[in-house]
């Protein structure tokens, strides 16, 4: 009997970047890494939720082009073996999907490293001229909505998803999956991870739940 397909979920900002996010890394070309700072901690401290966060960032980046984009997106620390990993899950006729609470303008790069979706919050086109719309900024509970529609398209179970996350805005998934890797996670995913790793390499975290046989 042929294994049925599985869907892996990634989270990207402290996920698939080590120790940092991309509106981090947008902001450090930018020479912002004091201002992003202070909204980072207003966001962790729960004194924002993800729609403010989306309107803080926008108005900071008033001067962001495509240029700081692509150098943000260039010098990410990212984990190695990504894109392995992603070529891996596609052999074996699984799916791969990146959801991130993160613009989708950074989000959707990931779609040239394998990606079979790659769903971030709607910002309006840069050069910003347009103000967020916070209907387009997505939020914990929307991942699992987003994922609900992955598996739809392609033909997967819930029950077959394996989702991968950091920190508190992958609680949901984590909740709603029934297996998840905590990747150099913080104590909001204690209790809800099925496996956990420390480290700089997705390969070593795709172990933990690669197909057997």
């Amino acid at each position: 009997m042929s294994r049925r397909p599985r869907l892996h979920i990634f989270d990207l900002d402290g996920t698939l970047i080590h120790g940092s996010a991309a509106p981090v890394e947008i902001s450090r070309q930018l020479g912002l890494l004091d201002e992003i700072g202070e909204v980072e901690r207003d966001l962790v401290a729960g004194r924002i939720g993800p729609r403010e966060y989306a309107v803080r960032v926008h108005a900071l980046w008033t001067d962001l082009t495509e240029a700081h984009v692509t150098a943000a997106f260039e010098a990410a620390p990212w984990l190695l073996g990504i894109r392995e990993v992603w070529s891996e899950i596609r052999a074996g006729g699984d799916y791969c999907a990146v959801i991130s609470l993160s613009p989708s303008f950074f989000v959707e790069r990931l779609l040239d490293w394998g990606a079979h979706a790659a769903h971030g919050s709607r910002f309006p086109e840069i050069p910003f001229t347009r103000p967020v719309d916070p209907m387009g900024i997505l939020s914990a509970a929307a991942k699992v909505e987003i994922a609900g529609r992955l598996c739809t398209e392609f033909g997967v179970a819930l029950d077959a998803c394996i989702a991968y996350g950091d920190s508190l805005s992958d609680a949901a998934i984590f909740a709603a999956v029934p297996t998840a890797v905590a990747v150099n996670a913080d104590h909001h995913l204690a209790g809800l991870a099925t496996h956990t790793y420390a480290g700089s390499d997705l390969r070593e975290a795709y172990e933990l739940v690669r197909p057997v046989g």
